[in-house]
């Protein structure tokens, strides 16, 4: 494959031209209640071609056999002088690359039968089930893949990975006199078939949960101190802050320039804010992006001030800034667009009850189901929380619905807790068609002194 690589790039006619190649191996398994849904094996495999000549504008071509490679490279050069353009596509600087990197596999998933992943995805669905008391349905999922990717550029970048994931869910569904409750469960790791045994415990305190729920008070509307477990926090800074760090967003939308200006205050000195596509073990974590840039960690927010943003080639060539290494693709049929990798609130000072000792009515907001964002205003929706009463963690309640502005939320952040750590969640993140993307956030404890949360209207 690299000698196919060099001899297509050799033939080129572009000022320009990139080439990916993926060969993937992929398992899932599925059960609804007791019962297997899904088991499924297959294999991808693909490529795709970027050229880019001067005053003109991409041209992409993807295929599905490398033996269409030569014939792709020529189209995407045809396609490429096809589009004239009156401002040049220019591209950032990056060393060219040259490198074989094998992630951990912790257990090649592909030595391992689908019989056995179906025995360890029905254990933890048993798990679940097994709380019986309340619980109705169950749904629980199991994937894998290995991908062995290839990426050459003109400029003499040649790159050989394999870049293994898995990812493990569970959702328990819980009902009584008409009120339904869920609990949810998500494990994702670019590991392998080792790292996802031994976790009956988080699908069994999900199934408890979910019952625990339908006896749970809906949280009174108001504005409270609140506090965010660390994995609600990083869900908010990927969905409310990290979106907007992503700088084609940023050049393509005049209020989302003027929102976020360099050198602007967004919080109090304690907030620091980044993102890490280098940090070992993440979902997000790759050595190098989609265009052969190494991954880093790129600072966003410095003691509350805004420092940084994430970059393509391109993008960063146009803001006259430096490539962060996030550009990504979903696979071979994608061209690479600028995504997060692991976002992350950095470290505090404390613990969770240093930030809760001195609040005599409050709201503790854990995990989260989901949320909106529309620029800076943003709405989320916690799996469940609890109250604080007088410095202490009180009753459970449910419906806990944060909204508010975001500029004034990180303004409104003024304790964050020393506990960080990363959300090994199974999800993913979607934009411009391409989901779901591999991603983590990270965070410790953090507290709002005043944040609006949505629930039952008193009185």
């Amino acid at each position: 494959m690299k000698d196919r690589l060099h001899d297509a790039l050799r033939s080129a006619r572009a000022d320009y031209t990139e080439i990916r190649f993926e060969r993937t191996w992929s398992a899932a398994v599925s059960f609804r209640g007791r019962r297997a849904d899904t088991i499924v094996a297959g294999e991808d495999q693909g490529g795709f071609v970027r050229a880019l000549n001067r005053g003109c504008g991409w041209g992409i071509a993807s295929f599905t056999s490398p033996d269409r490679l030569p014939a792709m490279v020529s189209q995407a050069n045809g396609l490429s002088r096809a589009v004239r353009l009156d401002e040049p596509i220019r591209l950032g600087d990056v060393a060219p690359q040259q490198a074989d990197v094998a992630l951990d596999l912790d257990g090649d998933v592909r030595g391992i039968s689908l019989g056995d992943k179906k025995r360890l995805l029905e254990g933890y669905n048993q798990a679940m089930v097994a709380v019986s008391d309340g619980v109705v349905d169950t749904v629980a999922s199991y994937r894998d893949e290995v991908t062995e990717y290839w990426y050459a550029n003109s400029e003499g970048t040649l790159l050989h990975e394999i870049r293994p994931e898995v990812v493990i869910s569970g959702t328990a569904i819980a009902r009584k006199n008409g009120t339904i409750e869920k609990g949810l469960e998500s494990i994702g790791l670019r590991k392998g078939w080792n790292s996802v045994h031994d976790r009956e415990a988080g699908f069994t305190a999900a199934a408890r949960r979910a019952v625990a729920l339908l006896e749970a008070p809906v949280v009174k509307g108001g504005t409270y101190p609140v506090i965010l477990d660390p994995e609600m926090a990083g869900v908010f800074i990927h969905e409310a802050f990290g979106h907007l760090s992503e700088a084609d967003f940023v050049f393509e939308n005049p209020q989302a320039r003027e929102m976020m200006t360099l050198g602007r205050r967004f919080g109090k000195p304690v907030l620091n804010v980044g993102d890490h596509g280098a940090a070992p073990g993440l979902r997000g974590t790759l050595p190098y992006d989609d265009e052969g840039t190494p991954t880093q960690d790129t600072a966003l927010i410095r003691e509350g001030v805004l420092v940084g943003r994430l970059h393509s080639r391109e993008t960063a060539a146009r803001m006259g800034e430096r490539p962060t290494g996030n550009a990504r693709a979903i696979s071979f049929r994608h061209p690479p667009i600028v995504r997060m990798t692991n976002t992350y609130i950095a470290n505090g000072h404390g613990s969770v009850a240093d930030l809760i000792a001195d609040i005599p009515l409050g709201v503790y907001a854990c995990s989260a189901f989901g949320g909106q964002t529309l620029l800076e205003n943003f709405s989320f929706t916690a799996a469940y929380g609890h109250m604080i009463r007088d410095g202490k963690i009180a009753e459970l309640v449910k419906d806990v619905v944060l909204a508010g502005n975001l500029f004034q939320t990180l303004d409104r952040i003024d304790r964050i807790a020393g506990d960080f750590q990363w959300n090994q969640m199974g999800g993913g993140c979607g934009k411009a068609g391409q989901s779901p993307l591999p991603v983590t956030e990270g965070a410790p404890h953090v507290r709002i002194e005043a944040a609006l949360v949505g629930g039952e209207v008193a009185g």
